[in-house]
């Protein structure tokens, strides 16, 4: 990265570091410290189920359930002293489940428009309740989230939830919604394909079809149920969420939800305003005001009202699914609302044409973007040794503007797990991988629940294939069970491999979200070392962070066999913006808190002999 680029980095560490938040507390100005933020995504329903049955298509009574009730104060310490900030309970609003509620006044849904026996989360049935499948008293289901929303503030976490603004359960109905809200849908003129303020598009004068399945696929596995009889009762049949317009959608189609309308015509005609010129340069109050006087489309009221109903209630944030499917200007509307409700609120949006980032993130108002397909894609396939390592830092520099905006992981609901055949095989390949996507930028981490026992989703639950946790089904997660151990959540089932697994991400965790220099400044020294340092290869990269008071140089090898041995050279600018003078210093390994290494600083040049085992890193310190 030239000069320019590094003290655009350094301006960043001002902005996000140096200058700090005031936050008032009962009438006092306190100020926060800036801090990397580290997300522990969990899907709730999977997390307290220490029933280990694991029968394919099993019900709750078979397979056990998770309840919000299984996040104890004990549980949530332990995951806040893994080194997370916040925590994303999946699976949250109440969406469709195969499973008798009629009782608590909770109407049944269909398995043929229903994907496995516990159902999607992403198939939102009632935005204004939650899944009753995670309440120990159905009827108090709300409550017993509140309290969890208590308890996870009691131990210093925030929370997120999903909100899925493209699409929703075709049976969507709102049992408790508040004095004057009217359910998706409710108010349509269904005569017509398309009006501004319909909810949903229409296909007038023709019934919805279930679609036909394939490859041997029975709902429910082919159990025999009273509404499985391929047939839904939906006139006239609306849009599928993934855009398929046929009444009949084919099977790979989103079939169990329906097009959101946000006031985009068939032919791709925006009725609504755009945003002025240059406004994406304008903070979220400038976009707050811009709407104010704007007539907009019935939908996006509707969900502005869903995420302040969450946001009153104690939510920090949301996780939004499939968000470029939604134009941006709705996200100006939407987020400059929760923007003044709660400045601090953590807005996450899946968005993978990096093409759209930067409208999402300044435009939209977003605060994260998943980094998939530039940074997860890449390190997977290093992971899997058909890619190099060389092709880690023009990613960096390609989003050296946006770098903050674009949240890590390497693994969640959507992706293979780490450990699963069909990804690498063996949870330690991602130890370098993690050490990088960790420590690269000052954009938030993200860990999926069970990742650090290196869990490889290897369970046939019903709906889909292993190689993922299943968010249809319900199922075990063994390796998790075995740490939560008859609900102690203190390991004590664990293998001593999970248990040494779980130390380096909690030694990893806890080192980034109190780093200054991982805020700071970043300068890639890669390709400076690829040219010119013997038997330094594409399976190991290395860089540069620092701020004012801490400066790391941070090495990983991605050979799962190969021990290396060179001498890393440090360009002279760095030992000339470190204010180095000729001599020697001793580095630490922050990972493991052990000096074991010097750095030697001749004619401004540095330069330390790294000897590294196979997966190895070091995040080294110096003193």
């Amino acid at each position: 990265m030239n000069t320019k680029n590094t003290l655009l980095y350094l301006l960043v560490f001002s902005v996000l570091f140096g200058c700090q938040t005031d936050k008032k507390t009962e009438g006092i100005i306190v100020k926060e410290k800036i801090q990397k933020k580290v997300v522990y995504q969990v899907f709730t329903r999977l997390f307290g189920n220490t029933n280990t049955t694991n029968k394919p298509w099993g019900t709750i009574e078979e397979n056990g359930v998770g309840k919000f009730a299984d996040f104890t104060d004990k549980a949530l310490r332990e995951i806040k002293d893994l080194g997370v900030t916040h925590i994303w309970y999946t699976g949250v609003p109440h969406h469709d489940v195969i499973r008798d509620y009629t009782k608590y006044g909770i109407s049944n849904d269909d398995p043929d428009v229903v994907k496995g026996r516990a159902g999607s989360p992403y198939a939102v049935k009632d935005y204004y309740n939650v899944n009753p499948d995670l309440a120990i008293d159905p009827a108090h289901r709300l409550h017993e989230f509140e309290a969890l929303i208590d308890r996870t503030h009691k131990v210093g976490l925030k929370l997120l939830i999903d909100i899925v603004p493209n699409h929703v359960a075709r049976n969507y109905e709102g049992l408790t919604n508040p004095k004057g809200v009217r359910d998706f849908g409710a108010d349509d003129n269904k005569q017509v394909v398309y009006d501004v303020n319909n909810n949903f598009y229409y296909n007038p004068g023709k019934p919805f079809e279930v679609p036909d399945f394939l490859n041997s696929y029975l709902p429910l596995g082919g159990e025999k149920h009273l509404m499985s009889d391929q047939k839904f009762n939906e006139n006239p049949a609306k849009w599928t969420g993934n855009g398929s317009r046929a009444s009949k959608p084919h099977f790979y189609d989103w079939y169990e939800t329906v097009k959101v309308n946000y006031g985009i015509s068939p032919e791709g005609r925006k009725d609504f305003d755009e945003l002025p010129e240059g406004f994406e340069n304008e903070d979220y109050k400038k976009h707050y005001n811009f709407w104010k006087d704007k007539t907009v489309p019935s939908s996006w009221i509707k969900f502005k009202d869903i995420a302040h109903y969450w946001i009153d209630k104690g939510v920090d944030g949301f996780r939004y699914d499939m968000a470029e499917m939604v134009p941006v200007e709705f996200w100006s509307f939407m987020n400059s609302s929760i923007k003044m409700k709660n400045p601090n609120a953590f807005l996450l949006a899946e968005v993978y044409n990096p093409k759209e980032y930067r409208n999402y993130i300044k435009k939209g108002k977003m605060d994260y973007l998943y980094d998939k397909v530039q940074l997860y894609d890449t390190i997977k396939h290093i992971m899997q040794g058909h890619g190099l390592t060389d092709n880690i830092p023009p990613i960096q520099e390609d989003l050296k503007d946006i770098e903050h905006h674009m949240l890590h992981f390497l693994e969640n609901h959507d992706e293979q797990r780490i450990a699963s055949p069909d990804f690498a095989g063996n949870a330690l390949i991602g130890k370098p991988a993690m050490v990088v996507s960790t420590t690269i930028s000052s954009a938030p981490t993200m860990i999926y629940f069970g990742q650090e026992f290196g869990e490889p989703g290897a369970e046939d639950a019903g709906f889909g294939t292993p190689t993922r946790t299943s968010i249809f089904d319900y199922i075990g997660v063994p390796s998790l069970q075995r740490w939560v151990n008859n609900k102690q959540f203190d390991g004590g089932q664990s293998t001593k491999e999970e248990l040494q697994l779980r130390d380096f991400y909690k030694r990893l965790l806890n080192f980034t979200i109190n780093s200054e220099a991982l805020m700071g400044a970043y300068e890639d020294i890669h390709q400076f070392n690829r040219e010119r340092t013997l038997n330094y290869n594409s399976k190991i990269v290395s860089f540069a962070r620092w701020s004012e008071n801490e400066k790391l140089i941070i090495i990983s090898n991605f050979d799962a066999v190969g021990h290396h041995r060179f001498v890393l050279e440090i360009p002279s600018k760095i030992i000339k913006r470190w204010s180095l003078s000729d001599g020697k210093y001793q580095l630490k390994d922050a990972l493991y808190n052990k000096v074991s290494y010097t750095l030697n600083v001749a004619d401004s040049k540095g330069f330390i002999t790294i000897k590294m085992k196979p997966l190895e890193s070091f995040i080294l310190q110096l003193q």
